[in-house]
């Protein structure tokens, strides 16, 4: 089984081997993925970080010999990398494998190297705690960035790929799916129980949950539902803070409490 990464800036993940399947995912700058079959010019590619499988245009991800692993991740919204020598803007969230002013990182013959002098441009996971300011600090950098079905980046992020993206940046992993992620943690039994940083799943017509977002302070909740936002929570669901209207159905809630939850399919 074939290794390799992406190495521009963001790569739709598709349903199936064509251009014109729906988008189910997609893979940041520098995400690794296990390749499981080819047909044409798709690979059916695994996500190394969370499992998620879908199909990629195959000249789009370079084959690497070796991975390397971090958990720091780009903590801007936009940087500019080099490879080899061509500019690369990859978005917040990419992994970087180097803190370093100017450090290169081979993979293969490519050679990557990152260009950022400011220490705010990396985000180092595996020190930062779930709080009120760093929590703040990632979400915002996200607001208003386009609702789009499998999107997981600033230029277009889906609503279980923005909680993934902001968990994953506090050192806990997520699933992609919102039902999945629902799995994941322990079961928070009322609204008044929560706490900052919980999440909440939302349901269909049919009891299926179908949306899922981050519970923030004084009644409070962000999500991305056209775009990322800030609304209302109470019992029932949501409640659009500009319109008043209610525009999702509550139907459970978890605590991520700790890291490296099990990824872990039902």
């Amino acid at each position: 089984m074939n290794t390799a990464i992406n190495l521009l800036s963001v790569i739709p993940m598709r349903k199936e081997p064509s251009h014109r399947s729906e988008m189910v995912s997609q893979l940041l700058f520098g995400e690794y993925v296990e390749i499981m079959e080819a047909e044409q010019n798709f690979v059916r590619a695994k996500c190394q970080y969370d499992g998620y499988t879908g199909w990629v245009q195959a000249n789009q991800l370079t084959i690497a010999q070796e991975t390397f692993s971090t958990e720091t991740y780009i903590g801007t919204w936009l940087q500019e990398i080099q490879v080899n020598g061509k500019t690369i803007h990859a978005p917040m969230g990419s992994p970087i494998f180097s803190t370093k002013e100017e450090q290169v990182v081979y993979i293969g013959n490519t050679e990557i190297r990152y260009l950022s002098s400011d220490n705010n441009s990396y985000w180092d996971s595996s020190g930062k705690k779930l709080t009120q300011s760093n929590l703040e600090l990632l979400y915002r950098n996200f607001l208003d960035s386009p609702y789009l079905w499998g999107g997981k980046s600033v230029f277009g992020i889906d609503c279980s790929g923005f909680v993934q993206q902001v968990y994953k940046m506090l050192g806990i992993k997520l699933l992609r799916d919102a039902y999945l992620q629902a799995e994941q943690g322990v079961l928070v039994d009322k609204l008044h129980q929560t706490q900052l940083g919980d999440l909440a799943f939302f349901k269909n017509e049919n009891g299926n949950i179908v949306h899922v977002g981050i519970i923030l302070e004084r009644n409070q909740i962000v999500h991305a539902s056209g775009n990322v936002r800030i609304d209302m929570l109470d019992d029932d669901g949501i409640i659009n803070s500009e319109t008043g209207k209610r525009t999702h159905q509550l139907c459970v809630i978890r605590r991520m409490l700790y890291r490296n939850l099990a990824l872990k399919k039902n």
